[in-house]
């Protein structure tokens, strides 16, 4: 019984994972797209001004 437990918190952080980073990945490409403000992309994404921003920062870097 202890296993299906520790199975499921598994999966559970794997989904948690994935869902973060394809919004990440939205988010970046957004971005890079240049046709929605940073808000737009914030409200869209449902990610705050600020891990936004920190996105474009990476972009602007590479």
């Amino acid at each position: 019984m202890r296993e299906s437990v520790i199975y499921q918190e598994i999966l559970e952080e794997g989904e948690a994972k994935g869902k973060t980073e394809t919004t990440r990945k939205l988010a970046l490409n957004l971005l890079r797209m240049g046709v929605m403000s940073l808000e737009q992309i914030a409200e869209v994404t449902e990610l705050s001004v600020e891990e936004v921003q920190t996105l474009q920062q990476e972009i602007q870097k590479s």
